[in-house]
């Protein structure tokens, strides 16, 4: 019987081998059609060459780094004008009077926040003259003194005499501090003015005295040569009344009485910051 087994042609031996051979050539040595000395050349240009751009980035750092001050940001002009922030940090403030854990949260964040300004630790810094900047000289890395600003002159809004911050009673209070910007020295007698936008006005009252921001806590130096410096804040006590429970307050605060800008469009929180507030019985 013959056989029907098809045995392979001379040209298809050929082309397996050809193909082998682009592999591994063991006549040539050559490994993906390159010798060892080749290959061995091509990964050494490699190497030299990141190397060089890995040195070429590390020495555009360094001479960078060179440029910069540990002290103050190179570059300041995009922010010449503060924010102002609220404590507790809810623009949208709902809350039952008469259920403390529906207020615990705003009442726990306030005291959080106050307690870097307890009397017993505020005593540590300068007593300064009221009214006028504390600019201060010094070596290069010299700390700069900071001025006293105390939890008891927010008064009514300290959580000192009311611990709750006046939430309990429906009348509360909120906090209000200008970024930090290295340098700055507002001209004028920067406060704090809120409104609400109704046509019926809200009572509210102020602390310290009149909602001011004293010119003794400006200028500031920055985080690492200003350790103790805290921000001067602004308490401000809404003074509800029956009529105004179970409605939704809109109360917009500005920076007046300086240069500092308020009316910016394109940031609504530059000097000045709208929150919403709902007190319910």
């Amino acid at each position: 019987m013959a056989s029907n087994e098809v045995k392979p042609t001379a040209k298809e031996d050929e082309n397996a081998g050809n193909w082998k051979d682009s592999i591994f050539n063991p006549r040539t040595g050559e490994f993906c059609g390159r010798t060892a000395k080749s290959w061995g050349l091509i990964l050494l240009f490699y190497l030299v060459f990141y190397a060089f751009l890995a040195g070429m980035f590390v020495l555009t750092i360094w001479v960078m780094l060179l440029t910069l001050d540990d002290y103050v940001p190179k570059y300041r002009d995009r922010v010449p004008h503060p924010g102002l922030v609220i404590r507790p940090k809810q623009l949208d403030m709902l809350f039952n009077r008469s259920q403390p854990l529906q207020f615990n949260t705003y009442v726990q964040t306030l005291e959080s926040y106050l307690q870097q300004y307890n009397d017993t630790e505020q005593e540590r810094n300068e007593a300064c003259a009221a009214g006028v900047y504390f600019e201060q000289e010094g070596e290069v890395g010299e700390q700069r003194k900071a001025c006293q600003f105390k939890r008891s002159s927010l008064s009514r809004c300290s959580g000192l005499s009311d611990s709750t911050f006046g939430y309990a009673e429906g009348r509360p209070c909120v906090l209000l501090k200008m970024n930090r910007i290295i340098g700055l020295k507002p001209r004028g007698d920067p406060y704090v003015n809120c409104t609400a936008k109704r046509d019926n006005p809200i009572q509210m009252q102020y602390f310290p005295s009149e909602g001011r921001f004293d010119k003794m806590y400006f200028p500031y130096y920055g985080n690492k040569l200003h350790e103790r410096y805290v921000q001067p804040v602004v308490a401000v006590k809404l003074l509800l009344n029956k009529e105004d429970y179970n409605t939704e307050l809109t109360i917009e605060c500005r920076i007046e009485g300086s240069d500092l800008r308020n009316n910016d469009d394109r940031d609504k929180f530059l000097g000045r910051v709208t929150f919403r507030i709902t007190v319910k019985e």
